[in-house]
């Protein structure tokens, strides 16, 4: 009797095995997510941002809009990629003080795992931390369901929100 059960159950446990072992692959994830995190260096009088895109995604969006094949592992085309992050950075994020956009600076990317970070700065001498508003579409063009936090950082008050798709701005006050 007890035999027929671990029988009827194999199945099962195979197909519990086998959804679990796809966790563990780096190019899968449940989710469509980006998180930035920006703050202000009131000594450099700059923001500061990282923003962290899933790999798998970004190759796939980048090489949607720029139809060219995107392999964040291939150093030999680093230039090329450079090129491309700062277009799709730059037209997907942005930051706004009293309307006045803060003009972003690429600085770099980096592969950790399944994720890539990109590195941007914006002078913001005229910063105005009572009226900030971000604009967050990183992704958009491939998901859904895709959602942008957002963390803003300044003088050490942290704030945090979320955009949702197709929530594209986020207003912050400090």
């Amino acid at each position: 009797m007890a035999c027929n059960h671990y029988k009827r159950s194999l199945p099962v446990w195979l197909l519990v095995c086998f959804l679990l072992s796809g966790f563990s692959r780096p190019a899968w994830h449940p989710f469509h997510v980006s998180a930035s995190e920006m703050e202000y260096n009131s000594k450099t009088q700059k923001l500061e941002i990282s923003t962290k895109i899933f790999t798998d995604d970004f190759e796939s969006v980048l090489a949607r809009i720029y139809k060219t094949p995107v392999d964040f592992s291939n150093k030999s085309r680093k230039s090329a990629l450079d090129e491309l992050v700062t277009k799709y950075i730059t037209t997907h994020l942005s930051i706004r003080s009293n309307g006045q956009l803060q003009r972003l600076k690429f600085f770099g990317w980096e592969v950790d795992h399944e994720a890539v970070y990109i590195y941007t700065t914006a002078d913001a001498a005229a910063l105005n931390p009572r009226n900030i508003t971000v604009e967050n579409t990183i992704l958009y063009e491939l998901f859904q369901d895709q959602m942008n936090i957002v963390h803003f950082i300044v003088n050490g008050t942290r704030k945090s929100s979320k955009l949702a798709y197709p929530e594209r701005k986020l207003q912050f006050s400090f």
